[in-house]
């Protein structure tokens, strides 16, 4: 029994480590060059960039699929611990860190904003820890949580604390005064391309995904795709780059084969699709398997962004490998993100070293063509908290690139937003209506990131295992 994965973002390559660790035939079609998905550096002139992702968090989901396969993430992958997790600047020049180590956040925030902001921190952090380890083992570890079920798997204090119906920015207001800290944390809702005015509280797990550890890949991202996609390969999977998938075929009711865009017929028993699910029920797939999908409302789609790769020169204030430069009015930027890209937008800077430095700035998906003036825009936020940049060589992706690297997403680069308390459940399961059809990645539950989506493919792959299990009773 052969399964064929499409797709090599981190939840492809994931869904086949693990398969492959049980004895399973796996071949992977992927239509871009190489491994990786989001992954894939950008290459600008002479030099590679990290456009996607740019540090890996949740590091214990990489290692269970390592030790699933009998091998260590650690002996495949070099990580470096970031100390200080991103440097936040305002207009004039204000400036906060926030570091790996917890009492230093404290004192710093204590410097910045002054001792009651500084313990309105620590409650942060504290409320922040209790929900992400409330909603470790009943949501993020299952395949198809429900509101009841999560409700039934956790103590009734549990469910108070992760608050669901609760805006994030309200419950923010509980923690912080500081309008700048209001920004610094509200913007953990963007992580997964949603409105901190609009997502549920409960996405303060974010902050202590982070204070859990942040790490730079030596290498770059595709590094660990690579890592990855090696891992792969020793157990047995097989890679066809430069193959698009044309159609999935079914015989009856059930998946019999893939076809890709040379006529190649890949015969097999299952099926995992590692792409956006509203690319399935768009048809790209064939018509035969449209209702595995889901095509979310364009309200209800993710955000998108605007970025540029950049080697540049740098002048005025110091930057960090994360670098924020926020705009003065959150609420008018995203008001303004309703419709297009925002006329005074938060802009984050990655900076990569030897010049290399990623800028990107949130944009709705399926918003209008950027403004004629956007770099401007960009250049005059980072130039009003004192960098200026001169770019030598730069490469501009917008929200029509990302729409046509990734099919069916309409540029949403999270897949659907986080806005209400039943928008996360409302994302795709691993398992679909076609019988040996399955989902993973970032559109599917848990959710967007390289580590959720990685943990959406090992939740298929774990799903098809035990459909093949009943089957063979």
């Amino acid at each position: 029994m052969t399964t064929i994965i499409i797709g090599a973002g981190a939840g492809g390559l994931s869904a086949a480590i693990a398969l492959a660790a049980k004895g399973q035939s796996v071949t992977v079609l992927e239509a871009q060059s190489g491994a990786g998905g989001k992954l894939l550096p950008l290459t600008v002139g002479d030099a590679q960039f990290d456009s996607g992702p740019t540090v890996l968090t949740m590091r214990w989901v990489f290692e269970d699929l390592f030790e699933r396969a009998g091998d260590r993430l650690d002996s495949n992958l070099t990580l470096l611990p970031l100390e200080t997790l991103a440097r936040h600047y305002w207009s004039g020049g204000q400036s906060l860190d926030i570091f790996a180590n917890p009492q230093q956040t404290f004192d710093a925030i204590g410097r910045f904003a002054g001792r009651t902001e500084a313990e309105g921190y620590r409650e942060f952090a504290a409320a922040s820890k209790r929900i992400h380890q409330s909603l470790l083992k009943p949501f993020l570890k299952s395949q198809r949580p429900t509101p009841w079920g999560l409700a039934a798997a956790m103590p009734l204090l549990d469910v108070l604390v992760i608050n669901p119906f609760e805006t994030y920015w309200h419950a923010l207001q509980r923690y912080f005064k500081d309008p700048r800290l209001l920004q610094l944390f509200g913007r953990y809702a963007t992580y997964c391309g949603s409105s901190p005015f609009k997502a549920p509280a409960t996405l303060m797990l974010v902050a202590d995904v982070e204070a859990s550890g942040v790490w730079r890949v030596k290498g770059g991202m595709a590094a660990l795709a690579l890592a990855m996609e090696n891992r792969a390969k020793k157990s047995g999977v097989a890679f066809h780059f430069n193959c698009k998938v044309q159609r999935i075929e079914t015989t009856g009711d059930k998946v019999s084969a893939v076809i890709d865009a040379n006529g190649t017929r890949h015969v097999c028993t299952s099926v995992i699709v590692n792409a956006d699910s509203a690319a399935v029920a768009a048809g790209l797939f064939g018509n035969r398997v449209t209702q595995a999908g889901a095509m979310p409302n364009a309200d209800a789609n993710s955000l998108s962004a605007i970025t540029w790769c950049a080697v540049t020169k740098e002048e005025g204030v110091p930057l960090e490998h994360h670098t924020v430069f926020f705009s003065d009015d959150y609420k008018t930027e995203f008001s303004d993100l309703a419709h297009g890209p925002a006329r005074d937008p938060t802009v984050y800077v990655c900076d990569q070293a030897q010049g290399r430095k990623l800028l990107l700035i949130n944009a709705p998906a399926n918003g209008q063509d950027p403004l004629q003036n956007i770099e401007n825009v960009v250049f005059k936020r980072l130039s009003a908290s004192g960098l200026v940049l001169n770019p030598m060589n730069i490469s501009r992706r917008s929200v029509k690139d990302f729409a046509a690297l990734y099919p069916g997403s309409s540029g949403a680069l999270y897949g659907r937003a986080s806005h209400g308390w039943l928008s996360t459940f409302q994302r795709p399961k691993a398992r679909t209506k076609i019988p040996g059809l399955y989902l993973a990645g970032g559109s599917t539950h848990p959710g967007p990131g390289v580590p959720m989506a990685a943990l959406a493919g090992m939740r298929a792959a774990e799903a098809l295992l035990e459909d093949r299990a009943l089957m063979s009773l």
